[in-house]
């Protein structure tokens, strides 16, 4: 294969000088960070719908969203580098450049979440609120930002030979993300790898989970449903998908996916956290009304939302 080359050879299809980005004015853009870009607004304004449908205003959203997206951008940074350190700690300058990727996505999860309930306090809002409307929009943002591993051939997985493998140069990815196991299976004078397309793979999963929680948006029972269902939804495909990945990153000094473990523990608190709330609105230790399933557009709930369109709510009863 010749770089820039990109094939899925069981599907007939081969694309040749598959670019990694375009040059405007001297300055080079990376595809990577177009397609993430794309996805945060897509998801921003898939948020901002979902809260102005339930009656709050829309600049709700988008007022979160500049603070929230330099605070994600960061945490994924940080994340990635921390548990890649080996690759950094003798050029520092390097973590500042983002056009070779290294975006870990959990990372940008716990910086939202954390940014969320920073900003929540400072306004004055129910974070479980806001939090259901950013995560239908971030899990779109999600499936349609995992594009830009496909531009910078990265986020592949181990050797496969089913109908979606796909090949690449072997000069066009990180050496770092070859296995031994994979780099077996690279044939006497082949320049090419075979892998699984994991990037593909959560992509789809991410899609299907936006269907899941667009669906199950209007039938919640409490605020911080649909991001609990988030979480766990996630977690779930990202646990099974993180195993076969090359690029997994592993806790200091053992082969201990960070990922997998996080996957899991969010997955098994989130349906945890659901069912004991349930249990607890339905046995009358929560009062129903102060977690609302539904703010009709247009109408006034004086339990759920006393200043229409403002995204405020209101202050529960001390007891």
């Amino acid at each position: 294969m010749n770089t820039g080359e990109i094939s899925f050879p069981h599907l007939g299809l081969y694309l040749s000088n598959v670019p990694r980005g375009f040059t405007v004015f001297g300055f080079f853009i990376a595809l990577y960070a177009v397609v993430i870009v794309c996805g945060m607004f897509l998801g921003g304004c898939i948020a901002a719908h979902c809260a102005k449908k339930e009656g709050h205003d829309k600049d709700l959203i988008w007022d979160f969203f500049v603070v929230a997206i330099v605070c994600s951008v960061i945490g994924a940074r940080i994340y990635y580098v921390a548990f890649e350190w080996e690759h950094y700690k003798n050029d520092l300058l390097s973590i500042l450049n983002l056009r070779q990727g290294g975006l870990a996505i959990y990372g940008g999860v716990i910086a939202a979440f954390l940014t969320i309930v920073v900003y929540c306090r400072v306004k004055k809002l129910n974070p479980w609120m806001l939090a259901d409307y950013c995560m239908v929009g971030m899990i779109l943002g999600q499936a349609i930002g995992r594009w830009g591993n496909f531009f910078n051939r990265e986020v592949f997985g181990e050797y496969t030979d089913n109908f979606l493998a796909m090949r690449l140069p072997i000069a066009d990815v990180r050496a770092r993300d070859i296995t031994d196991a994979l780099a077996s299976h690279i044939g006497a004078g082949e320049n090419f790898i075979q892998v699984h397309r994991t990037f593909l793979y959560e992509s789809l999963w991410n899609l299907l989970i936006f269907g899941g929680l667009l669906f199950w948006r209007s039938r919640r029972k409490f605020h911080g449903e649909v991001a609990l269902f988030y979480l766990g939804g996630y977690g779930l495909g990202r646990f099974f998908i993180e195993g076969i990945r090359t690029d997994t990153l592993f806790w200091p000094g053992t082969t201990v996916a960070v990922s997998q473990v996080l996957a899991a523990i969010l997955f098994v608190g989130s349906v945890a956290a659901d069912i004991t709330i349930r249990l607890l609105i339905r046995s009358g230790k929560i009062r129903p009304e102060l977690y609302p399933g539904r703010v009709q557009s247009g109408t006034a709930d004086p339990a759920a939302d006393p200043k229409e369109g403002t995204g405020e709510e209101p202050k529960a009863e001390s007891k």
